[in-house]
Protein backbone atom coordinates (compact mmCIF):
# COMPACT_ATOMS: atom_id res chain seq x y z
CA UNK A 1 0.00 0.00 0.00
CA UNK A 2 1.37 3.48 -0.88
CA UNK A 3 2.53 5.64 2.02
CA UNK A 4 -0.22 8.18 1.32
CA UNK A 5 1.70 10.90 3.21
CA UNK A 6 3.32 13.64 1.15
CA UNK A 7 6.50 15.29 2.42
CA UNK A 8 5.35 18.37 0.51
CA UNK A 9 2.96 19.05 3.39
CA UNK A 10 4.99 21.26 5.71
CA UNK A 11 4.06 19.32 8.85
CA UNK A 12 5.33 16.05 7.34
CA UNK A 13 8.38 17.84 5.91
CA UNK A 14 9.39 19.09 9.34
CA UNK A 15 8.75 15.77 11.08
CA UNK A 16 10.90 14.07 8.47
CA UNK A 17 13.83 16.49 8.79
CA UNK A 18 13.57 17.77 12.36
CA UNK A 19 12.59 14.87 14.60
CA UNK A 20 14.94 13.80 17.38
CA UNK A 21 16.61 10.53 16.46
CA UNK A 22 16.47 11.11 12.70
CA UNK A 23 19.32 13.60 12.35
CA UNK A 24 21.08 11.48 9.76
CA UNK A 25 18.15 12.08 7.37
CA UNK A 26 18.69 15.83 7.79
CA UNK A 27 22.45 15.45 7.27
CA UNK A 28 21.87 13.42 4.10
CA UNK A 29 19.43 15.99 2.72
CA UNK A 30 21.70 18.95 3.50
CA UNK A 31 24.78 17.31 1.98
CA UNK A 32 22.75 16.58 -1.16
CA UNK A 33 21.86 20.28 -1.49
CA UNK A 34 25.27 21.70 -0.53
CA UNK A 35 27.13 19.44 -2.95
CA UNK A 36 30.82 20.38 -3.12
CA UNK A 37 30.78 22.41 0.07
CA UNK A 38 32.38 21.06 3.23
CA UNK A 39 30.55 17.88 4.17
CA UNK A 40 28.31 17.85 7.25
CA UNK A 41 29.01 15.03 9.69
CA UNK A 42 26.75 16.03 12.58
CA UNK A 43 23.79 18.35 13.03
CA UNK A 44 21.90 19.96 15.89
CA UNK A 45 18.24 20.75 15.27
CA UNK A 46 17.60 24.03 17.08
CA UNK A 47 13.79 23.78 16.96
CA UNK A 48 13.06 20.04 16.89
CA UNK A 49 9.70 18.34 17.08
CA UNK A 50 9.88 16.47 20.37
CA UNK A 51 7.42 13.89 21.64
CA UNK A 52 3.98 12.86 20.42
CA UNK A 53 1.92 15.65 22.00
CA UNK A 54 0.91 18.72 20.03
CA UNK A 55 -0.97 21.70 21.42
CA UNK A 56 -2.82 23.05 18.40
CA UNK A 57 -1.38 24.46 15.19
CA UNK A 58 -0.15 27.75 16.67
CA UNK A 59 2.79 26.17 18.50
CA UNK A 60 4.28 24.82 15.32
CA UNK A 61 7.04 26.83 13.63
CA UNK A 62 7.31 24.87 10.41
CA UNK A 63 10.66 26.22 9.28
CA UNK A 64 13.57 24.03 10.38
CA UNK A 65 16.49 25.69 12.16
CA UNK A 66 19.73 23.74 12.44
CA UNK A 67 23.44 24.11 13.16
CA UNK A 68 26.12 21.77 11.86
CA UNK A 69 29.45 20.64 13.31
CA UNK A 70 31.21 23.63 11.72
CA UNK A 71 28.80 26.12 13.26
CA UNK A 72 27.00 26.86 9.99
CA UNK A 73 23.36 27.76 10.53
CA UNK A 74 20.48 26.59 8.36
CA UNK A 75 16.89 27.59 7.78
CA UNK A 76 15.00 24.95 5.78
CA UNK A 77 11.42 25.34 4.61
CA UNK A 78 8.82 23.88 2.28
CA UNK A 79 6.69 26.16 0.09
CA UNK A 80 3.70 24.88 -1.88
CA UNK A 81 2.85 28.37 -3.13
CA UNK A 82 4.82 31.42 -4.23
CA UNK A 83 3.48 34.32 -2.18
CA UNK A 84 4.30 37.92 -3.00
CA UNK A 85 7.62 38.99 -1.50
CA UNK A 86 9.02 35.45 -1.18
CA UNK A 87 12.42 36.47 -2.61
CA UNK A 88 12.73 39.32 -0.15
CA UNK A 89 11.59 37.13 2.75
CA UNK A 90 14.24 34.52 1.98
CA UNK A 91 16.91 37.23 1.87
CA UNK A 92 15.62 38.61 5.18
CA UNK A 93 15.68 35.19 6.84
CA UNK A 94 19.26 34.65 5.67
CA UNK A 95 20.41 38.07 6.88
CA UNK A 96 18.71 37.59 10.25
CA UNK A 97 20.24 34.13 10.68
CA UNK A 98 23.66 35.68 9.99
CA UNK A 99 23.30 38.75 12.20
CA UNK A 100 21.88 36.82 15.16
CA UNK A 101 25.28 35.13 15.58
CA UNK A 102 26.91 38.38 16.69
CA UNK A 103 27.35 39.05 20.37
CA UNK A 104 29.13 41.93 22.07
CA UNK A 105 32.85 41.41 21.73
CA UNK A 106 32.59 39.04 18.76
CA UNK A 107 34.74 39.65 15.69
CA UNK A 108 33.49 39.66 12.12
CA UNK A 109 35.91 36.99 10.97
CA UNK A 110 34.36 34.62 13.51
CA UNK A 111 31.00 34.69 11.74
CA UNK A 112 30.00 31.43 10.06
CA UNK A 113 27.80 30.95 6.96
CA UNK A 114 24.04 31.33 7.20
CA UNK A 115 22.25 29.14 4.67
CA UNK A 116 18.57 29.25 3.70
CA UNK A 117 17.15 26.29 1.77
CA UNK A 118 13.67 26.63 0.30
CA UNK A 119 11.97 23.68 -1.39
CA UNK A 120 9.24 24.79 -3.80
CA UNK A 121 6.72 22.78 -5.74
CA UNK A 122 5.87 25.88 -7.81
CA UNK A 123 8.51 27.68 -9.90
CA UNK A 124 9.85 30.98 -8.58
CA UNK A 125 12.21 31.61 -11.52
CA UNK A 126 10.36 30.34 -14.58
CA UNK A 127 13.14 31.51 -16.89
CA UNK A 128 15.78 29.37 -15.11
CA UNK A 129 15.66 25.66 -16.08
CA UNK A 130 17.82 24.36 -13.22
CA UNK A 131 16.38 22.23 -10.44
CA UNK A 132 18.73 23.85 -7.93
CA UNK A 133 19.63 27.55 -7.77
CA UNK A 134 22.47 28.69 -5.50
CA UNK A 135 22.45 32.42 -4.70
CA UNK A 136 25.40 34.15 -3.02
CA UNK A 137 27.08 37.57 -2.94
CA UNK A 138 28.83 37.74 -6.30
CA UNK A 139 29.82 40.41 -8.80
CA UNK A 140 28.81 40.41 -12.47
CA UNK A 141 31.78 38.22 -13.38
CA UNK A 142 30.90 35.58 -10.82
CA UNK A 143 33.59 36.49 -8.30
CA UNK A 144 32.32 35.63 -4.82
CA UNK A 145 32.59 38.31 -2.16
CA UNK A 146 31.67 35.79 0.55
CA UNK A 147 29.98 32.41 0.94
CA UNK A 148 28.58 33.50 4.30
CA UNK A 149 25.15 34.35 2.88
CA UNK A 150 23.52 31.64 0.78
CA UNK A 151 19.98 31.04 -0.46
CA UNK A 152 19.35 27.68 -2.13
CA UNK A 153 16.16 26.94 -4.05
CA UNK A 154 15.05 23.44 -5.01
CA UNK A 155 12.28 24.00 -7.59
CA UNK A 156 10.73 20.55 -7.85
CA UNK A 157 8.71 21.17 -11.02
CA UNK A 158 12.02 21.39 -12.91
CA UNK A 159 13.03 17.82 -12.12
CA UNK A 160 13.82 15.94 -15.34
CA UNK A 161 14.46 12.53 -13.73
CA UNK A 162 12.02 9.66 -14.17
CA UNK A 163 11.54 6.42 -12.25
CA UNK A 164 13.41 4.55 -14.98
CA UNK A 165 16.66 6.54 -14.61
CA UNK A 166 16.39 7.38 -10.91
CA UNK A 167 19.24 5.09 -9.86
CA UNK A 168 21.61 7.02 -12.15
CA UNK A 169 20.46 10.40 -10.85
CA UNK A 170 22.38 12.61 -8.43
CA UNK A 171 21.46 12.44 -4.75
CA UNK A 172 19.96 15.91 -5.07
CA UNK A 173 17.71 14.71 -7.91
CA UNK A 174 16.78 11.61 -5.91
CA UNK A 175 15.67 13.82 -3.01
CA UNK A 176 13.56 15.90 -5.37
CA UNK A 177 11.95 12.76 -6.78
CA UNK A 178 11.34 11.41 -3.26
CA UNK A 179 9.68 14.66 -2.16
CA UNK A 180 7.41 14.65 -5.20
CA UNK A 181 6.48 10.96 -5.19
CA UNK A 182 6.93 9.40 -1.74
CA UNK A 183 3.20 9.46 -1.00
CA UNK A 184 2.51 7.35 -4.11
CA UNK A 185 5.15 4.70 -3.35
CA UNK A 186 5.09 1.67 -1.08
CA UNK A 187 7.90 0.99 1.38
CA UNK A 188 9.02 -1.89 -0.84
CA UNK A 189 9.27 0.41 -3.85
CA UNK A 190 11.20 3.00 -1.83
CA UNK A 191 13.73 0.36 -0.77
CA UNK A 192 14.09 -0.69 -4.41
CA UNK A 193 14.33 2.81 -5.89
CA UNK A 194 16.48 4.46 -3.22
CA UNK A 195 19.36 2.21 -2.14
CA UNK A 196 20.64 4.69 0.47
CA UNK A 197 19.12 3.90 3.85
CA UNK A 198 18.37 7.55 4.72
CA UNK A 199 15.50 7.55 2.22
CA UNK A 200 13.99 4.46 3.84
CA UNK A 201 14.33 6.12 7.24
CA UNK A 202 12.64 9.27 5.92
CA UNK A 203 9.80 7.15 4.53
CA UNK A 204 9.52 5.45 7.90
CA UNK A 205 8.87 8.83 9.55
CA UNK A 206 6.09 9.47 7.03
CA UNK A 207 4.64 6.04 7.72
CA UNK A 208 4.50 6.82 11.45
CA UNK A 209 2.35 9.87 10.67
CA UNK A 210 -0.19 7.66 8.92
CA UNK A 211 -0.28 5.27 11.87
CA UNK A 212 -0.51 7.94 14.60
CA UNK A 213 -4.01 9.47 14.86
CA UNK A 214 -2.88 12.74 16.45
CA UNK A 215 -0.13 13.28 13.90
CA UNK A 216 -2.54 12.35 11.12
CA UNK A 217 -4.99 14.98 12.36
CA UNK A 218 -2.27 17.64 12.19
CA UNK A 219 -1.17 16.42 8.77
CA UNK A 220 -4.72 16.69 7.39
CA UNK A 221 -5.13 20.12 8.99
CA UNK A 222 -1.95 21.42 7.37
CA UNK A 223 -2.80 19.79 4.03
CA UNK A 224 -6.16 21.55 4.05
CA UNK A 225 -4.51 24.84 4.98
CA UNK A 226 -2.00 24.56 2.15
CA UNK A 227 -4.69 23.69 -0.41
CA UNK A 228 -6.82 26.63 0.80
CA UNK A 229 -3.79 28.94 0.56
CA UNK A 230 -3.04 27.83 -3.00
CA UNK A 231 -6.71 28.39 -3.91
CA UNK A 232 -6.67 31.84 -2.28
CA UNK A 233 -3.52 32.91 -4.11
CA UNK A 234 -4.92 31.65 -7.41
CA UNK A 235 -8.16 33.55 -6.80
CA UNK A 236 -6.17 36.70 -6.00
CA UNK A 237 -4.11 36.24 -9.15
CA UNK A 238 -7.23 35.85 -11.32
CA UNK A 239 -8.83 38.91 -9.72
CA UNK A 240 -5.67 40.91 -10.43
CA UNK A 241 -5.69 39.75 -14.05
CA UNK A 242 -9.34 40.67 -14.43
CA UNK A 243 -8.77 44.08 -12.86
CA UNK A 244 -5.78 44.57 -15.15
CA UNK A 245 -7.94 43.80 -18.17
CA UNK A 246 -10.62 46.23 -16.98
CA UNK A 247 -8.01 48.90 -16.30
CA UNK A 248 -6.63 48.38 -19.80
CA UNK A 249 -10.11 48.79 -21.31
CA UNK A 250 -10.73 51.98 -19.32
CA UNK A 251 -7.37 53.46 -20.29
CA UNK A 252 -8.06 52.64 -23.94
CA UNK A 253 -11.48 54.39 -23.77
CA UNK A 254 -9.98 57.42 -21.98
CA UNK A 255 -7.31 57.86 -24.67
CA UNK A 256 -9.95 57.52 -27.41
CA UNK A 257 -12.18 60.14 -25.74
CA UNK A 258 -9.20 62.49 -25.28
CA UNK A 259 -8.32 62.16 -28.95
CA UNK A 260 -11.90 62.81 -30.10
CA UNK A 261 -12.20 65.81 -27.78
CA UNK A 262 -8.83 67.21 -28.82
CA UNK A 263 -7.79 67.71 -25.20
CA UNK A 264 -4.34 67.25 -23.76
CA UNK A 265 -3.82 63.54 -23.47
CA UNK A 266 -2.67 61.87 -20.29
CA UNK A 267 -0.02 59.27 -21.10
CA UNK A 268 0.14 55.68 -19.92
CA UNK A 269 2.60 56.58 -17.16
CA UNK A 270 0.21 59.17 -15.74
CA UNK A 271 -2.87 56.99 -16.10
CA UNK A 272 -1.10 54.05 -14.44
CA UNK A 273 -0.94 56.09 -11.23
CA UNK A 274 -4.76 56.29 -11.09
CA UNK A 275 -6.66 53.67 -9.16
CA UNK A 276 -9.58 51.87 -10.79
CA UNK A 277 -12.18 54.23 -9.35
CA UNK A 278 -10.31 57.32 -10.58
CA UNK A 279 -9.99 55.84 -14.06
CA UNK A 280 -13.71 55.05 -14.16
CA UNK A 281 -14.60 58.58 -13.02
CA UNK A 282 -12.31 60.22 -15.59
CA UNK A 283 -13.69 57.99 -18.33
CA UNK A 284 -17.26 58.97 -17.44
CA UNK A 285 -16.37 62.70 -17.36
CA UNK A 286 -14.83 62.50 -20.82
CA UNK A 287 -17.82 60.52 -22.12
CA UNK A 288 -20.22 63.21 -20.86
CA UNK A 289 -18.10 65.95 -22.46
CA UNK A 290 -18.10 64.14 -25.78
CA UNK A 291 -21.85 63.53 -25.59
CA UNK A 292 -22.37 67.27 -24.91
CA UNK A 293 -20.56 68.15 -28.11
CA UNK A 294 -22.33 65.55 -30.18
CA UNK A 295 -25.80 65.07 -28.71
CA UNK A 296 -28.05 62.52 -30.44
Amino acid sequence: MPLGISPLVDFAFKLMLASCGHERVTIHFLNAILGQQSKITSIEILNPIVGPNFDGDKWLVLDILAKDDKGRRFNIEMQTSVPSGLRQRLAFYDARLYVEQMREGDRYHELVPAIVICVLDKPLFKEIPHLHSDFRLRDESGNVLTDDLQVHLLELTKLAVTRENLLKATVEQQWAYFLLNADKLTMEEIRELFPESEFVEAAGVLEVIKNTPEQMDHYISRLKYQLDEVSRLESTRLEALQEGEKRGELIGRIKTFQELLGVTELGNDQLSEFDFGQLAELCEQLRIQLHGRHPN
